[in-house]
């Protein structure tokens, strides 16, 4: 029996209906359709609208998908694990909210809070829970609802976030396929330049909190920008060199869809040609920790058993991260 690996043996993804374009924007803030595309590459994204609508409800949209595709009965997930940074509720966590609502009765879950690097986090959690032989399959998602901690009268902000949700299926393999090799890093000095102010055990909800704007995303673009570049460049270069891989190796390269100058930046320095870089956030623009498992649900079609992929991501805190994983699957 050869070495057990956790391979994503499927994966889908949600975003909503309503569709905020830049135009749109144009009317909210001073902003313009062409200021936002030239210096972040996004044209519009999703917002959950619906009243009474959370997180978790994307996620249930995109786990029931996912389960319907793979042919998995519920009562069969083990292990539910969410990276999000927009929860149903401070407590309890979305994990077990989703394991409710999706009927897996035999399931336990947790919430990952890395911010947009929470489903680079999250899958590696679950990888080690697949390989130890405890757990057969174990779902991972990312989602967030950014638009619910988002000030649409910040311009430098609203532009940046949509709200989504995507998972895979996490389950053990001896073909020889799974994830491989992983950098994850942290640095908790880097948590002033991205951060929401107000709301937890530091700063609780007051009156002067919410009239402050303090429950919203702030963003410090100049240094998150530069240490994003350079922490995603260097983990994934950390990521190849251990493994003896180049980017001609390498069938894709999955980044964070932050800013399509950072994805520019990163690939470049890196060597990847753009034909080799998933980049969709023209289109669903930073659905933070969902932004991963949506680019792996919209080339699902594309892959390849045995195709090599190198994932990597950047969020506020500072995380940051690589993993290196081969393809299991052919669609």
């Amino acid at each position: 029996m050869g070495l057990v690996k956790a391979s994503i043996t499927g994966v889908n993804g949600y975003t909503p209906d309503y569709v905020l374009t830049n135009k749109e924007l144009e009317s909210m803030v001073d902003t313009t359709d062409d200021w936002i595309s030239s210096r972040t590459g996004i044209k519009e994204r999703h917002i959950l609208k619906e009243e009474g609508k959370a997180t978790s409800d994307m996620a249930v949209e995109a786990v029931n998908g996912l389960l319907k595709k793979t042919n998995t009965r519920p009562e069969d997930i083990d292990l539910t694990i969410c990276g999000t940074v927009t929860p149903d509720t401070v407590f309890p966590d979305t994990a077990n909210t989703i394991n409710h609502k999706i009927g897996a009765i035999n399931a336990w879950g947790f919430d990952v809070n890395a911010a947009c690097s929470g489903f680079l986090f999250s899958l590696s959690t679950g990888a080690r829970f697949i390989e130890s032989g405890r757990y057969k399959k174990v779902l991972v998602i990312g989602a967030d609802m950014m638009s619910s901690i988002v000030n649409y009268e910040d311009r430098t902000t609203c532009i940046l976030f949509g709200d989504g949700a995507g998972a895979v299926l996490l389950e053990p393999s001896t073909t020889g396929f799974g994830l491989e090799d992983e950098e994850l890093r942290g640095d908790g000095s880097g948590r002033e330049y991205l951060l929401m102010r107000a709301g937890g055990s530091l700063n609780p909800p007051t009156a002067e909190t919410v009239a402050r704007k303090e429950h919203y995303v702030f963003q410090d673009g100049r240094p998150v920008f530069k240490a994003a570049v350079k922490g995603m460049a260097q983990t994934v270069q950390q990521v190849m060199d251990r493994n003896q891989l180049s980017s001609d190796d390498i069938t894709w390269l999955v980044p964070h869809q932050a800013n399509l100058r950072i994805l520019s930046s990163v690939s470049e320095m890196l060597g990847f040609s753009k034909d080799k870089v998933m980049i969709n956030i023209h289109k669903y623009g930073n659905t933070t920790a969902a932004t991963i498992p949506l680019c792996l649900w919209e080339w699902e079609n594309q892959l390849k058993k045995g195709d090599k992929l190198i994932l990597t991501a950047f969020g506020g805190g500072f995380t940051w991260g690589a993993t290196y994983l081969t393809w299991a699957y052919d669609q």
